[in-house]
């Protein structure tokens, strides 16, 4: 049986730094590459204020200096990016309660790939940008 969204946020998984010894994505050979978590991701998100927005380039960028590193995997930090979207939208099904979610609409705009594959859609994303003057 596969894993759920929030078993995957609850990955005991820690963050690491690693010096990269070939080219990976956008990332040079000899790059310090952080691998942050779902749960650094998620604290990431909730720093940010309302009404602002941050690209995920920044974010990664961000992460990586906090950690001593060049830059963080865009792999990885898309896949985390996923996780805590989905982490998120399932609690708002339950509590119906904006407030007590993490905003990822701040980071995933919908014209990134991750966007369309969200359960809470295209529209969802798009209405809470629109809220916060963010499209």
């Amino acid at each position: 049986m596969p894993k759920t969204w929030q078993e995957k946020f609850n990955s005991s998984k820690l963050p690491i730094v690693k010096t990269i010894d070939k080219r990976f994505a956008d990332l040079t050979e000899g790059t310090k590459m952080f691998i942050a978590s779902p749960k650094l991701i998620d604290v990431y998100i909730n720093e940010i204020p309302e009404g602002v927005s941050v690209d995920l380039k920044t974010m990664r960028l961000d992460l990586a200096i906090e950690h001593q590193a060049d830059n963080s995997c865009p792999v990885t930090t898309g896949i985390f990016l996923r996780i805590v979207s989905e982490v998120a939208f399932e609690k708002y099904q339950k509590t119906n309660n904006l407030n007590s979610i993490t905003p990822f609409w701040r980071v995933v705009d919908t014209k990134m790939p991750i966007a369309k594959k969200l359960s809470c859609g295209i529209d969802f994303i798009n209405n809470q940008r629109k809220k916060e003057g963010l499209s």
